[in-house]
């Protein structure tokens, strides 16, 4: 069976679990910090970064984005990422865009964990304004229609699921709701299927 190393508040994690979820792809699930002493994460990802999805054979896959390619591509079940060349590039697009926003958030937010002396509040800044502008295209580029890539569900969403949860987790001044009605419409929408309930970050956390 494949086995998932996870983090509950990582919003990449989420990305990889949400994905297993849909495709309907049996795994085990490993809650594992990267940040401890001892953690299996640096065994099986030289980066100690989550997730890390090991295969029957071993093999260890690193990156949301490598994981879920090959999650989309073993499984039968209704595709994530479109086949077509165009379409296929729309959505990655929105992937890319929504990690942008969560490394940003996550450079933040480690700077502002450092001791006040040390901190460079003039970084978190800059990494907030690319928050503000990453969630902006999102707003922009989604419009009015009903799912992030047109009429139906599929990575992109995902991707820009999980940005937004990590934003509440992390930023939530941001007020991104307010701000943006047609985001604060598919969230709420995406909020309701099983995958993202079940993976939902814990409060406070």
């Amino acid at each position: 069976m494949l086995t998932l190393l996870s983090s509950a508040t990582s919003p990449f994690a989420r990305k990889a679990r949400i994905v297993l979820a849909e495709k309907k792809v049996e795994f085990q699930l490993v809650e594992a910090s990267p940040w401890v002493a001892d953690t299996p994460v640096a065994a099986a990802n030289p980066l100690c970064k989550v997730p890390v999805l090991t295969l029957d054979d071993g093999t260890h896959l690193f990156d949301s984005r490598v994981i879920v390619d090959y999650v989309d591509s073993v499984s039968p079940v209704a595709r994530l990422i479109p086949e077509a060349a165009r379409q296929r590039v729309a959505v990655r697009r929105w992937e890319a865009l929504a990690d942008g926003i969560c490394d940003a958030l996550v450079l933040a937010v480690l700077e502002g964990r450092r001791k006040a002396a040390q901190r460079n509040t003039d970084w978190i800044t800059r990494q907030r304004a690319k928050i503000d502008a990453g969630v902006a295209e999102m707003a922009r580029e989604l419009e009015d229609k009903p799912w992030c890539n047109g009429e139906g569900y599929t990575l992109a969403d995902i991707a820009t699921g999980c940005a937004l949860g990590y934003i509440d987790l992390r930023y939530s001044e941001l007020d991104w709701r307010d701000r943006y009605p047609n985001l604060a419409k598919l969230a709420e929408k995406l909020g309701k299927r099983p995958a993202f309930a079940e993976t939902a970050p814990p409060a406070g956390a």
